[in-house]
C-alpha cells in the first residue's frame, strides 16, 4: 500500500512539473494494448524466442539414479549410506536431497533414487562421472537428469514417418564476393550497436550493409573463411549470414558461453564456459563443446575443472588458456596438452587417435603446420640439464617422429609456421655460461626439402632482445625487430637469394626505428612497422621489395591494426582502451589515408576474411602478366569516380559561395538601413568613405584627482 501510495505521488509531482491536470484525463478511456509486451516486439526477440527448444522444467539440479540393489526395511540405511558417500564427493547434496522410494506392498526399495544438489552444474557433473558406475556386477549405475524424463514421456509409442518438406535452395552464403566493386567488407562495434559495413575506399567512406543494436553481448568474431558472423549470447552462440542480409542461420546452446573458436574449414565450432563452484574451496567448472556448424549437433563434450584446461593457449580467462584445442589444416584433426600428454583427436569419431594420447614428458607448447598433419612440439630440459630441451616434429596420425633438435641451456622457446607450411622458425632464448643473463637465436626448419634440414641464425649482436618476428605470408622472407625500446633495429631476412638459394641471407637492417609490431600485408611484398602502446600509433610503409619507405605517418594511440584480405588497405583504430579519440583510420596499402570514422566506446573493428583463390598459381601469374590490360577497365571506373568527387567538390564550393554570397547581401541591406544612423552620430555628414575626412588631433585636458601635501625645507 505503501509503494502505491509513493507512485500515486510521483505521478502528481510529475503531472505538476508538465502543467496537467490529473483530474481532467479521463482514465477509462485509456486502452492499452493486449499482451504482456504492449504489441511492442523487443529488438532481440527473434535471438531469445528459441522455436523448438525444450525448455527445463526447473529440476536441473536433481537426477535419477537407476539399477540400484532392492533391499529389504533393515538394509536401508546401509544402502542410502553408500549412496550419499559416493554422490557426496562430487557436490553438496541438499538437506533431504536424497530421496529412496519404497515399495508399499513389499516394504522393499524399488532400485532407484533422486539425489538433488545445490547447483545443475554439479547434477550435470555428477550424472557424467557415475553413469556406468560398477556398484557390483549385478548393478551398473544407469544416472539421468529429471528435465530428461519429460523429454522421454513425450516421445509417441508408434513410429510416424517424419513429414517430408519441399526442397528450397538456401541462400548463396558466399555472395558478397561477387560485389561489382570488388570491395571488402568489415565490422564495427560502438556502444550497444554492431554494423557490417562495406569499405568504400573510392568515394572516401564506408557503405552501410546492416546495422542492429544489442546484436551480440560481449564480442562478434568471424568465421575463418568470412562464411558467417558469430555472436555470443547469455544462452549460447549463434552464427550469421546470408546474400543480401544477416538472417541467423544456427543457434549453439551452450548457457553463459565466454569464449568461442571456429575450426580453420569452418566445419566446426567450440565454446567454452565457467561456472563458480558451490564450494569455494574448488576450482571453476568449465564446459567446453564442439558443435557441428551447420547442423548445430554437439559432436563432443569436455568437462573437468579449470586446472584441466589451464596448458597451452596464448589467452583466456579464469586461468584458462585458449584456445584449449589446436586444429589441424582441413579440420581433420584438433589436439590438446595436458600433463606429459599430447591428446590428438580426429574429427571422424572425435575420438583420440589409435585411441591413446602421446606421452610427452614436460610437453611445453605445440603448434600445427598450416598445411599439413604436422605437429611442432617444444620440450624443456629436464633432470637439471641432463635431458636436453628438445623441438620433434610428428607426423599424424602415425605419430612417426619427422625431425628432432636438442636444445642446450635454452630459457625460453616460441615457434612460428610460415604460412604455406614450407618454413619453421623456432627463436631460442638460451643461458649464458654464468647463468647471469641470455642470448638469442633462431632454429631455421625447412619443411618441404628432403631430411627437414636446419639452419642456425644468430644476430649481429647477440645479446638483443627479440621484440617482434613475422613470416611473409606466402613467401619466403622475415622480419625481426630486435635491440631495445624506443628505438630498436628491424632486419629483414630471406630463405633463399638469387646468390645463396638454399641458405638464409640478410636483405638489410633498419637502424633505430620506432616500432614494436609488425603487420605484412596478406599478400606479401608491403609490411607495416608500427609503435604502438606506447610508440604512440607511429607507422612506416614499408616496400620489401623495393627496400624502402613508402610513407610515414601516425595514428594516436592506435591498439589495433588489421590489413584487409586482399592486402590493399590498412585499418587503425584506438579502440575503448583509452577514452578519448575512439575511432578508425582506413589507408592504403602505401600509406596514404583515406578517411577517418570516431566513434565513441569503439569496442571492434574486424575485416571480413576472404576464402582462398580458387585460381591455380598459373593463372594467377597469367593474370598478373596481362594486368595492364584487365585494369584498364577499372581506371575508367577510378576516373569516373574521381570525376564525380570532382563535381561533389564543385558542388560544396558552389554552394559556399552561395552562402557568402548571400551573408554579403544582408550585410549590404543593414549597412542601407543604418544610413540615416551613421549620418547623425557623424553630426550630418553623410559619406561613409574615410578618406574624405580631415582627422583632427584634439587635445582634452581633465582633473583626475587632487591630493595636498606639504613638504619641508631645511
Amino acid at each position: 500500500m505503501a509503494a502505491v501510495m509513493m507512485m500515486m505521488e510521483e505521478i502528481k509531482e510529475k503531472a505538476n512539473r508538465l502543467e496537467i491536470d490529473p483530474s481532467s484525463i479521463d482514465l477509462d478511456s485509456i486502452h492499452l494494448p493486449p499482451g504482456e509486451d504492449c504489441g511492442i516486439v523487443s529488438d532481440d526477440e527473434d535471438v531469445y524466442q528459441e522455436d523448438n527448444l525444450e525448455f527445463d522444467s526447473g529440476f536441473g539440479n536433481i537426477i535419477v539414479v537407476d539399477n540400484l540393489p532392492v533391499v529389504p526395511k533393515e538394509k536401508f540405511e546401509k544402502l542410502e549410506g553408500v549412496v550419499r558417500k559416493i554422490y557426496s564427493q562430487i557436490g553438496v547434496i541438499k538437506d533431504d536431497g536424497l530421496w529412496m522410494p519404497v515399495d508399499p506392498e513389499t516394504g522393499k526399495t524399488v532400485g532407484y533414487c533422486f539425489i538433488e544438489y545445490n547447483t545443475p552444474q554439479e547434477a550435470e557433473l555428477a550424472k557424467e562421472k557415475t553413469h556406468g558406475y560398477k556398484l557390483d556386477r549385478a548393478h551398473i549405475f544407469a544416472v539421468n537428469m529429471f528435465d530428461d524424463f519429460d523429454r522421454f514421456m513425450k516421445v509417441p509409442n508408434e513410429w510416424a514417418p517424419p513429414e517430408t518438406k519441399p526442397y528450397t535452395p538456401g541462400e548463396n552464403l558466399q555472395h558478397w564476393l561477387t560485389d561489382a566493386k570488388a570491395r571488402d567488407q568489415f565490422v564495427i562495434r560502438a556502444g550497444s550497436d554492431t554494423e557490417v559495413l562495406w569499405n568504400d575506399a573510392r568515394h572516401l567512406k564506408p557503405d552501410p550493409v546492416y546495422k542492429r543494436t544489442y546484436w551480440t553481448e560481449s564480442f562478434v568474431q568471424w568465421s575463418p573463411l568470412g562464411t558467417y558472423l558469430a555472436t555470443v549470447h547469455r544462452q549460447g552462440a549463434a552464427v550469421w549470414g546470408g546474400a543480401t542480409t544477416f538472417n541467423r542461420l544456427m543457434r549453439y546452446a551452450h548457457p553463459q558461453v565466454k569464449l568461442i573458436d571456429f575450426s580453420p574449414g569452418e566445419r566446426y565450432l567450440v565454446t567454452y564456459s565457467s561456472h563458480e563452484p558451490s564450494n569455494p574451496r574448488d576450482a571453476n567448472r568449465v564446459v567446453i563443446n564442439i558443435f557441428d556448424v551447420r547442423t548445430g549437433k554437439v559432436m563432443r563434450d569436455f568437462k573437468g575443472s579449470a586446472d584441466d584446461f589451464a596448458i597451452g593457449g596464448t589467452g583466456g580467462v579464469t586461468g584458462v588458456s585458449w584456445p584449449v584445442f589446436k586444429w589441424s589444416s582441413g579440420d581433420k584433426y584438433f589436439a590438446r596438452m595436458g600433463k606429459n600428454v599430447l591428446s590428438v583427436y580426429e574429427t571422424e569419431t572425435f575420438s583420440l587417435v589409435d585411441k591413446k594420447s602421446l606421452k610427452v614428458e614436460n610437453i611445453m607448447d605445440f603448434s600445427w603446420s598450416p598445411t599439413d598433419p604436422i605437429i611442432a612440439l617444444f620440450v624443456p630440459e629436464s633432470g637439471g640439464g641432463n635431458q636436453p630441451a628438445r623441438v620433434s616434429l610428428i607426423q599424424i596420425p602415425s605419430k612417426e617422429e619427422l625431425r628432432q633438435k636438442n636444445l642446450f641451456s635454452v630459457s625460453d622457446c616460441k615457434m612460428y609456421w610460415q604460412s604455406n607450411g614450407d618454413y619453421l622458425a623456432v627463436n631460442v632464448d638460451r643461458y649464458t655460461k654464468t647463468k647471469k643473463s641470455t642470448y638469442t637465436g633462431f632454429e631455421l626448419f625447412r619443411i618441404k626439402e628432403r631430411d627437414i634440414p636446419i639452419e642456425v641464425l644468430e644476430l649481429e649482436n647477440k645479446n638483443d632482445k627479440i621484440i617482434a618476428f613475422a613470416w611473409e605470408p606466402k613467401g619466403h622472407r622475415f622480419v625481426v625487430i630486435h635491440g631495445e625500446n624506443p628505438k630498436p633495429d628491424i632486419s629483414i631476412y630471406s630463405m633463399r637469394t638469387a646468390q645463396h638459394p638454399g641458405r638464409v641471407s640478410k636483405l638489410t637492417t633498419l637502424k633505430g626505428k620506432q616500432a614494436n609490431a609488425l603487420f605484412w600485408s596478406p599478400a606479401g611484398r608491403f609490411i607495416v612497422l608500427a609503435g604502438l602502446k606506447g610508440l604512440n600509433g607511429q607507422l612506416e610503409f614499408y616496400n620489401v621489395d623495393e627496400l624502402e619507405t613508402m610513407a610515414t605517418a601516425d595514428h594516436f594511440m592506435a591498439t589495433d591494426i588489421e590489413w584487409d584480405p586482399t592486402g590493399r588497405y590498412v585499418a587503425t583504430a584506438v579502440t575503448s582502451v583509452h577514452e578519448m579519440e575512439n575511432g578508425f583510420n582506413i589507408w592504403s596499402f602505401n600509406g596514404k589515408h583515406l578517411y577517418r570514422i570516431l566513434k565513441d566506446h569503439f569496442f571492434q573493428f574486424l575485416w571480413r576474411p576472404r576464402p582462398p583463390s580458387f585460381l591455380t598459381p598459373e593463372k594467377e601469374e597469367e593474370i598478373a602478366k596481362s594486368l595492364k590490360k584487365y585494369s584498364k577497365k577499372y581506371e575508367a571506373e577510378d576516373q569516373d569516380v574521381s570525376l564525380l568527387l570532382s563535381e561533389q567538390e564543385r558542388e560544396k564550393r558552389r554552394m559556399l559561395k552561395e552562402d557568402w554570397d548571400k551573408w554579403v547581401s544582408e550585410w549590404k541591406r543593414m549597412h542601407e538601413e543604418e544610413k540615416l544612423q551613421r549620418e547623425e552620430l557623424r553630426d550630418g555628414e553623410a559619406s561613409d568613405e574615410e578618406e574624405e575626412y580631415e582627422a583632427k588631433d584634439i587635445e582634452v585636458e581633465e582633473v583626475i584627482d587632487v591630493s595636498e601635501e606639504v613638504l619641508h625645507f631645511e
